[in-house]
């Protein structure tokens, strides 16, 4: 077997795991580079080849597989600079994106600014024609017009073009039509058809979820295009997957036409690695998972071994309407800029240093004060031993940011000003954990809090404390888990079609027609692609339903024999929604039928996924591994105190450490506060006791 790599490009590092011919996996870190992510991945994938004795050539001509998380439609939907769009819509609805439902996200605010514009008002054009809710031509396409609209925004400049009618997810003729008009006058503009994009009804969240993806796919395809270029030059022949939203991975080409299903392409390699190396492996069904990075504040629940997906997702607020894993992200990360607001009042993130300059205490001209500066400041973190010695921490340069942007403003010395920094970020990923669990209805306590990311086991200690939870669990490879958690994805399409009925009148034939249908488009879309696994593609289907007069379906798993879906199976799925709505509102109507609304389709591709590391349990004194004792800040002591630090790497299974302790690993840093037990298990995990 040769090398597997798994790439998730952060805010602030890019993570790469891998594993060669012997099995093992091993990470390597590299700074991201904003501007072109290519470059940082490139640079990673030539540490690789110099850590395996070789040259990056060699390294990617005996690659089997890469699998890539990317920031770059988050990135561009975070800041607003993607391509010049337009819509072509039904003359009528125009305003669909603005008027949003009349949904408002501050309903007492009438003077809340709109969202940026992603396509402006005057390159949102109408067209004439109609269908209706049968699917049938009540008036037909005038193509003529159609043909002066693509002209018109050719003038102007746009770049991308979103194409989404009124009933256009039932026959989409009048849609195709369009792309072929738009591809003969228009040829270098993109296209983003809504009946591809998420044939669905719901108007507003079909054009909103079709016109985010025009707006991010140009970006994204072009570079994906460049990416693999290199890749290719540099001698990479194999297979090129890229993490989708839903946890499930695709060719680039999928991803580039369809980027609005790769916002969370990053998060989502934790979330895998969590329900699968945590949940089955570590036999935590109930997983809180925190993600904290150099940038954001990742944080998502695991029920029952089953990570949270939603298709009622909102975006930088616009919605985004196709499955994602239920991802909250917050502005906290080891890079989060710490400010005194006009009022005088102390403020962290969620503005970030980057990158480039980075904290202060990167020494690369940073001025503005960072949680990583404050962590620093508080003895957390080693200056001499950061990233495993690759990189020195500048004291000075940290301890001048905190006192001359926070305490010599607060009117406060700069120990307690670091501090005040500390606690304002902990208290901001508290309420982002109880944003998943208290207000969904989940007591947090009865849930294990897993803890990765560069940052994420300094702080974990102190949320699971706070927010009353008495385990934390944190992977020994937790600086790069999300891009493990690639390493253990499978290849996974979602389709799915409108189809309403009551729960006692649905047409088993017409059901089964749609399956077939998006069966097809599956096929279509493996075409080329490589599905060698002896299981080959599993097919599983799902049903939306709601009761009468609800606005939100709950999705419910869908049986079948052999893909045909029968009357028992049907009525399995109705039993199951009442027992889902049950579980999420407290009631439920088992007297009164169900609506049907959306039947979904996932088509998965399992690839084989690396060896699961299992240590022999040596128990014996951690004092072996003991490097040093520092001074350490623990507010609930009073202040500093000496405090030992432990060499992560020398540690075997069974130690058990008595907090307060420090745990260095080559990239990322374990706090065990007071009164807390750590100890290394034999799946390579840290199981803090608070």
């Amino acid at each position: 077997m040769g090398y597997r790599i798994g790439i998730d490009v952060g805010g602030t590092f890019t993570d790469l795991v891998y594993t060669g011919p012997d099995g093992e996996i091993r990470v390597v870190k590299t700074p991201s580079t904003p501007e072109n992510q290519a470059t940082g991945v490139l640079l990673g994938l030539e540490k690789i080849a110099a850590l395996e004795g070789t040259v990056i050539g060699d390294l990617l001509g005996k690659t089997d597989l890469i699998i890539h998380g990317t920031t770059v439609a988050t990135n561009t939907m975070l800041e607003f600079d993607g391509a010049r769009t337009g819509l072509i819509t039904t003359r009528g609805f125009r305003d669909d994106i603005e008027i949003r439902r009349g949904y408002k996200e501050r309903i007492f605010n009438p003077r809340h600014p709109p969202p940026v514009p992603i396509a402006r008002r005057r390159h949102r054009l109408t067209v004439s024609e109609r269908v209706d809710r049968e699917g049938t031509v009540l008036e037909p396409l005038d193509e003529s017009e159609v043909v002066r609209l693509v002209r018109t925004l050719r003038e102007a400049g746009v770049e991308s073009i979103g194409v989404c009618l009124f009933f256009g997810f039932l026959n989409p003729t009048h849609e195709k039509k369009i792309a072929e008009i738009v591809k003969r006058e228009h040829p270098a503009a993109f296209l983003s058809l809504s009946h591809e994009v998420l044939p669905q009804i719901r108007e507003f969240e079909r054009v909103s979820t079709t016109l985010v993806n025009a707006y991010t796919a140009p970006k994204l395809k072009r570079y994906l295009g460049h990416l693999q270029s290199e890749l290719v030059r540099l001698g990479f022949e194999s297979q090129f997957l890229v993490m989708l939203s839903s946890g499930g991975t695709m060719n680039a080409d999928y991803a580039g036409k369809y980027a609005v299903y790769s916002l969370l392409s990053g998060p989502a390699g934790g979330v895998v690695a969590c329900a699968q190396l945590i949940g089955d492996l570590c036999r935590e069904p109930d997983i809180i998972t925190v993600d904290m990075g150099g940038t954001s504040y990742d944080v998502s629940l695991i029920r029952g071994g089953k990570p949270s997906v939603s298709t009622g997702c909102w975006f930088n607020r616009y919605r985004v309407a196709v499955p994602m894993l239920d991802v909250h992200t917050i502005g906290a990360g080891g890079g989060s800029i710490a400010w005194v607001d006009p009022g005088g009042a102390l403020q962290v993130g969620p503005q970030s240093a980057g990158a480039y300059p980075g904290p202060a205490c990167y020494g690369r001209g940073g001025r503005e004060p960072t949680v990583t500066d404050a962590n620093l400041l508080l003895g957390f973190l080693d200056p001499e031993n950061f990233l495993g010695g690759e990189m020195k921490l500048d004291r000075e340069a940290a301890k001048r940011a905190v006192k001359e942007r926070v305490a010599q403003v607060l009117g406060i010395d700069t120990i307690r000003a670091a501090n005040g920094i500390f606690r304002m970020v902990n208290n901001n990923m508290s309420n982002g954990i109880r944003v998943v669990s208290v207000q969904r209805g989940h007591d947090p306590r009865d849930f294990v809090l897993v803890a990765f990311g560069g940052n994420g086991a300094i702080h974990a200690g102190v949320q699971a404390r706070e927010i009353g939870i008495r385990k934390v669990i944190v992977p020994r490879l937790a600086t790069a888990f999300s891009a493990l958690g690639m390493l253990h994805s499978n290849i996974v399409i979602a389709k799915m079609r409108t189809y309403i009925a009551r729960s006692d009148q649905v047409d088993l034939e017409a059901v089964n027609g749609l399956l077939a249908s998006m069966r097809e488009e599956v096929g279509r879309d493996f075409k080329g692609e490589r599905v060698d696994h002896p299981a080959g593609i599993v097919h599983r289907y799902a049903v939306d339903m709601h009761y009468k007069g609800e606005t939100h379906e709950i999705t419910v798993s869908l049986g079948s024999d052999d893909g045909i879906v029968a009357a028992k199976h049907m009525e399995q799925a109705l039993e199951d929604f009442h027992g889902v709505h049950e579980a999420l509102h407290t009631f439920c109507n088992r007297e009164d039928p169900a609506f049907l609304m959306n039947l979904r389709l996932e088509a998965i591709v399992r690839i084989d996924k690396p060896a699961v590391r299992r240590l022999s349990n040596v128990g014996g004194d951690p004092s072996v591994a003991l490097r040093r004792r520092r001074k350490v800040y623990f507010e609930e002591d009073g202040g500093f105190r000496e405090t030992p630090v432990y060499d992560g790497p020398r540690l075997g299974c069974g130690n058990v450490m008595h907090g307060p302790c420090v745990i260095e690993e080559p990239a990322t840093t374990v706090v065990v506060y007071p009164g807390q037990i750590a100890r290394l298990t034999e799946l390579d995990c840290y199981e803090i006791r608070t």
